[in-house]
């Protein structure tokens, strides 16, 4: 499969090009954010699915808000899928992640997607 090779030099490539952020998964930002060169913000995505799985519009959480202020997090970042049968339980998970980073002073993303199936309900 192809794909990126060496994280960290890909992550450099970025800074270099003017990002002032990267949205990483945290099994990626322990190999992939440096703590040199130009500063660039880390953004830890807290979500995941596989498409294997019964239900790949199910967003589960991979990472807590600590594990990700730990790992040096600038921000999180969340994804539901709006319309996916889970929705509900995704939006109650959202508002749990976001009332924690709010307490502790952080920064937070969410990442709305309508689920594939009634995409065209939402164009």
């Amino acid at each position: 499969m192809r794909g990126i090779v060496n994280l960290a030099e890909m992550v450099n490539k970025v800074a270099d090009g003017g990002a002032n952020a990267v949205l990483l998964q945290k099994g990626m930002a322990k190999h992939g954010h440096r703590g040199y060169g130009r500063d660039i913000g880390l953004i830890i995505h807290m979500s995941a699915s596989t498409s294997l799985g019964p239900d790949p519009n199910d967003k589960v959480q991979v990472c807590t808000v600590e594990e990700a202020i730990k790992m040096g997090a600038d921000a999180v970042s969340v994804h539901i899928n709006i319309g996916s049968e889970t929705e509900a339980d995704q939006l109650e998970k959202l508002w749990l992640r976001c009332r924690r980073m709010r307490y502790l002073g952080y920064a937070f993303d969410r990442n709305d997607v309508p689920e594939r199936k009634r995409y065209k309900e939402f164009k």
